[in-house]
């Protein structure tokens, strides 16, 4: 069990920060088959077909720890823009007794990786970059716009209820009990949190994981699932071109997407808009009408009235 600490100088400083290489790594555990949601088939048939031709397998065999993977792989992001070049950079100056040690704590097999911490680190940053050019690079788009979705969907909670609010449903494996945010995994430890504070950092390839990072010099972070992962690969069906004609390609989008009610950020996730933009098409289209709003919880759900079922079928 980890216990991060929130200390009174860190209390409210919760950012969130999104992971290119976090999700490379993801990809890789999910290739061999250490964690995956249903949902990434599609992916994961196209990744595999490519993964024999990649000379990855100092990266694999890291990848495969059941435990314990390393942290310097995994620089904790500086925001929502970084770059997995900025990351890879990050790693290449990670100094040597650093990976030494790190690299001591894994669980798995690496024969092969060079004993010298530099080269070693050096390799598995080279193989790493292959990793997310061949396997990760081509869906970033789709992906961070997914990501994107969850950020400004806990943002907005943490400006209207606070850190409570946001970790209430970010993994069952996590829970705040007063001031201590308690993480159930097999390693232990008690952090207390600095002026820093926390990093909140959602993953596609996250799931049914929970992560945490708490070595120096690392801020003290939290990987978890983004939420909706199952709508990831999933395309929305083609709005009928008449109808897109009538009221553009976004509202017409919208429109035929929801045969269930669904909230902004369902939304924007599904169909990769802002959802500010969303939230802009979804308001115009219930002044008209064509859709109606019922509240669930804390979440506003818009579904289609018999005004716009009737649009869509014509």
């Amino acid at each position: 069990m980890i216990e991060l600490v929130l200390t009174a100088g860190s209390a409210g400083r919760v950012r969130f920060g999104i992971s290119p290489l976090d999700e490379t790594m993801g990809a890789m555990q999910t290739l061999l088959g250490r964690r995956g949601h249903p949902s990434h088939l599609p992916w994961l048939r196209e990744a595999a077909a490519k993964l024999p031709d990649l000379p990855i397998d100092g990266f694999a065999k890291v990848m495969s720890a059941r435990h314990y993977i390393t942290d310097f792989l995994s620089p904790p992001p500086s925001g929502p823009e970084t770059t997995a070049s900025a990351q890879l950079a990050e790693i290449r100056r990670t100094p040597p007794e650093q990976v030494a040690r790190e690299l001591s704590k894994v669980d798995a097999d690496l024969s092969g990786i060079p004993e010298d911490p530099t080269e070693a680190r050096d390799l598995l940053a080279d193989q790493m970059e292959i990793a997310w050019t061949v396997l990760v690079e081509p869906h970033w788009p789709r992906m961070r716009r997914f990501l994107v979705a969850d950020i400004e969907e806990r943002s907005r909670r943490l400006a209207a209820g606070g850190i409570a609010s946001v970790l209430e449903d970010i993994h069952p494996r996590v829970r705040l009990v007063d001031d201590v945010l308690v993480i159930e995994m097999k390693e232990r430890g008690r952090v207390h949190l600095d002026r820093r504070g926390l990093l909140l950092i959602p993953g596609v390839f996250a799931w049914p994981s929970v992560g945490v990072i708490t070595m120096e010099p690392w801020q003290p972070s939290l990987l978890y699932p983004a939420r909706g992962v199952a709508g990831l690969w999933s395309d929305p069906g083609r709005p009928p071109d008449a109808l897109a004609g009538v009221l553009g390609r976004t509202k017409a989008a919208l429109l035929t997407t929801l045969n269930e009610p669904a909230s902004t950020t369902e939304l924007a996730r599904r169909l990769g808009f802002s959802a500010p933009t969303v939230s802009q098409h979804l308001t115009a289209m219930r002044a008209a009408g064509l859709l109606d709003t019922r509240r669930r919880g804390r979440e506003v759900r818009y579904r289609r009235t018999e005004l716009g079922d009737a649009l869509l079928r014509a």
